[in-house]
């Protein structure tokens, strides 16, 4: 038991001092990024930091099992030029043994990114989309979809609007079907109202087909003003890419908001399969840095007199880069519906756990 907590105090000092580099290196690269992105908007240097700090949540919630893999291999090249590893064999524990505690402490870190660290990445990537979206267009655009429909909500130079649509066309360009759009001038004050039977997305505007426009004036009848159009161009900040983007960003939605978030959506007509597979690969997440963990003591758990060193650094960061490309391939695959959405998500950690565990025992009993 108290190898235990020695071998736990040591992985979580690893883990926090390469967390902390890591740290200091996203928030300097992300901020000379959003330099980059925003050198036409006139940002100030608190806005900047602000963006890179709302951004940055996310980043490491992207980059923890690279953390976890490379805490694991300081871990245990450590313990291995100390020659620890050779005296805790030497008492009679196995090497198997003493994975225990880090496999549980990645376990542990796995359960606290799933239940804390995701939702405050989730509300921060959201903040960060609708700060970004309004110092690029002058107003900001968001997106939200319910039972009743598709919500969208654009920024222009003479003010906003909100689009409603019960559904989505298919086609080369995004369509929305029965759509209701209410007008703001710059004061916030409605100023008309369009019906459309459908809406096309085209370059800089919306294409309404059989649209009807009302007026809303205090001193006119809006019925007695109507007017009717076969196509109506509405002008607009949006593009094809920003919606389609928006629609299957899992990753600004909380994972305690997306089991209601599927059902509405289903509600809606609108396919959920990305999102169940992002559900299921956030539960998932514990397993998949456990299969960090294995990877990277399976080739670091030997004494350096052998040598190669290097070689098996170099082996268990590529193979766990490997293994991470085959999970996020896997989630493609189940959200094109080419593989059952459990086995999407579930298979590449556990795959990865018995591949390490494969390894150990080769390594260890021969």
């Amino acid at each position: 038991m108290i190898l235990d907590r020695y071998f736990a105090r040591r992985f979580m000092q690893n883990f926090f001092v390469i967390g902390g580099i890591f740290l200091t290196l996203i928030i300097l690269i992300d901020l000379v990024e959003q330099v980059r992105r925003f050198d036409d908007a006139n940002l100030s240097f608190g806005q900047l930091l602000q963006l890179t700090l709302l951004n940055t949540p996310a980043a490491i919630s992207e980059m923890l099992p690279l953390l976890v893999i490379l805490t694991t291999i300081a871990l245990f090249v450590g313990l291995a030029r100390s020659s620890e590893l050779v005296v805790t064999r030497a008492i009679g524990r196995s090497g198997l043994r003493v994975l225990v505690a880090p496999a549980v402490l990645a376990l542990l870190i796995g359960a606290v990114a799933v239940a804390l660290l995701n939702p405050i990445a989730a509300a921060t990537s959201e903040e960060f989309r609708r700060l970004s979206d309004g110092y690029r267009n002058n107003g900001d655009s968001t997106l939200s979809i319910s039972r009743e429909g598709l919500w969208l909500r654009q920024g222009t130079n003479t003010g906003q609007s909100v689009i409603h649509a019960r559904g989505t066309l298919n086609g080369e360009r995004l369509g929305l079907r029965d759509v209701t759009v209410i007008a703001f001038g710059p004061n916030g004050i409605p100023t008309e109202q369009i019906t459309a039977d459908r809406a096309v997305l085209e370059d800089g505007q919306w294409a309404l087909q059989q649209a009807k426009v009302w007026t809303i004036q205090d001193d006119l009848n809006p019925e007695a003003a109507s007017v009717t159009h076969d196509t109506l161009n509405l002008p607009t900040t949006l593009t094809r890419d920003k919606i389609i983007d928006r629609l299957g960003r899992q990753d600004s939605v909380s994972i305690y908001d997306l089991p209601q978030l599927i059902r509405d959506l289903r509600e809606a007509g609108f396919s959920t399969k990305q999102y169940e597979v992002w559900l299921q690969a956030q539960l998932a997440r514990p397993l998949f840095l456990v299969s960090m963990v294995l990877i990277g003591a399976a080739f670091t758990m030997r004494h350096v007199r052998f040598g190669g060193t290097g070689i098996a650094v170099l082996t268990a960061v590529l193979l766990g880069f490997s293994v991470y490309f085959v999970r996020n391939f896997a989630q493609i695959l189940g959200e094109n519906g080419q593989l059952p959405i459990m086995i999407s998500a579930w298979a590449p950690p556990i795959a990865g756990i018995f591949l390490s565990l494969g390894l150990l025992l080769h390594v260890e009993d021969g």
